[in-house]
């Protein structure tokens, strides 16, 4: 269905954080009491839109499964920072939940290589999630002929949010997508000259890394970015350090208190027209519903200068850990995540696009149709900020590297760091 280059070496499978489940054949019931018809499912979906997918989510498990009680053990905070450190600490404590949020891809890494995560090979098989998810992404979610979880949707990286009216206030026409980061740059420079202090939003240290990315990806091409996670492209190749220079440039144009904002409220500053632009993942798409905002009115989006033709892919997924105290309902769960109706549901509210092929496009807002035709058409990569493309560990490093940066602007040193990164984590 479309061209993929992220089938990236080691690739992990999906998702950041589902939790357990119980069911009625007589789960394991050691927990301190807890019954065998509920599951655990821990996510950072505790608030705002995603809030509202979840629940939604949650909707269609309880018509799906009466008898099964959710329990919601997201934690909140820290762009799902917090959830990653409760979860690690419980897996470490051999007190996993029945399921875990996570994101596809490279992220998952570790959780397999500490045996922490069960193969769900056989529930594919069941299911029939071969026959309704697309090839690429069942290779995307394949390591070593085993898949190890369920992705909820897809969400697309490499957005730039514009603000229509900030835009033709100072000339520039918000439907037309700059060619390039160099055409970019100019027209960042006209927003400042005509007034707009901070052209770009921008907010904390994992949105920094996710507007890296982007640029990455524009400077080096779709095969290039995906050749940094095998080894096949330098980190101290002449593109890259043009991407970094591009990155500098960039941040000259954004709000001075972005190390301190978390992404919604980098979109919030667009929303109030104090920035033209904002490079987010789809998520964002709620934040403009909320604000009764209309797509092709008040707001447009393109993708990410430089990167039409890309799709930067992640997507939230949901898995089975090894010891989940109530298996059966856990299975239960990740049957309404892969469902039409559970997938339908949930992103409607999130903003995100189904994983599935059989899904109605008719049934999705403006946006969310763009995003289902690229995704269907686009080269596919792997998204850094959103653990697609590189393992935890890897990602940690680079977030680093990039937060210094935006400190001490030191571009030579970025580089270094980076070398330094990739080195460490492919041997």
């Amino acid at each position: 269905m479309r061209k993929s280059v992220a089938a990236i070496a080691g690739l992990a499978v999906a998702g950041l954080a589902l939790a357990g489940c119980s069911g009625d054949t007589g789960d394991n019931d050691a927990n301190g009491g807890s019954s065998a018809d509920e599951v655990e499912v821990f996510t950072w979906w505790a608030s705002g839109s995603e809030k509202v997918g979840l629940d939604a989510l949650v909707g269609v498990f309880n018509t799906q499964f009466p008898d099964i009680e959710f329990i919601n053990a997201a934690v909140a905070g820290g762009a799902g920072s917090n959830a990653k450190a409760a979860l690690a600490s419980r897996l470490e404590a051999n007190d996993p939940p029945d399921s875990f949020q996570a994101h596809a891809g490279a992220e998952l890494t570790d959780y397999i290589e500490a045996e922490q995560l069960q193969d769900l090979s056989s529930f594919y098989t069941e299911q029939g999630l071969t026959d309704v998810f697309p090839s690429s992404l069942i290779d995307l979610l394949t390591v070593d002929g085993k898949i190890y979880s369920v992705p909820s949707n897809i969400h697309r990286a490499n957005v730039t949010w514009v603000n229509t009216e900030v835009l033709e206030s100072a000339g520039i026409d918000p439907t037309a997508a700059p060619a390039d980061l160099d055409a970019w740059i100019e027209d960042l420079e006209t927003l400042k000259s005509s007034g707009v202090e901070s052209p770009l939003a921008l907010g904390t240290e994992w949105t920094q890394m996710q507007l890296f990315e982007t640029v990455l990806i524009a400077d080096l091409g779709a095969e290039g970015y995906t050749g940094l996670w095998d080894g096949s492209t330098a980190w101290d190749d002449a593109g890259v350090t043009t991407a970094i220079d591009h990155y500098d440039t960039l941040l000259d144009y954004v709000n001075s208190d972005f190390a301190g904002l978390d992404w919604d409220a980098a979109t919030q500053i667009l929303i109030d027209g104090a920035a033209g632009y904002n490079v987010m993942g789809d998520w964002a798409e709620a934040a403009f519903a909320q604000a009764g905002w209309t797509f092709g009115q008040e707001y447009t989006t393109w993708a990410s200068a430089g990167t039409e033709g890309v799709f930067d892919f992640l997507a939230d997924s949901f898995t089975l850990p090894v010891g989940a105290p109530h298996e059966q309902p856990a299975k239960s769960w990740l049957t309404t995540v892969a469902s039409a109706d559970g997938q339908k549901a949930f992103n409607q509210a999130k903003g995100s696009i189904p994983a599935r092929t059989d899904a109605d496009a008719a049934d999705y807002g403006p946006y969310q149709q763009t995003a289902i035709e690229s995704w269907a058409n686009d080269t596919v990569v792997s998204s850094l900020a959103h653990g697609a493309a590189a393992k935890i560990s890897w990602s940690s490093d680079i977030s680093s590297a990039i937060g210094k940066f935006a400190t001490d602007r030191d571009t030579a040193a970025l580089q270094t760091a980076l070398v330094a990164a990739a080195d460490k984590a492919l041997g």
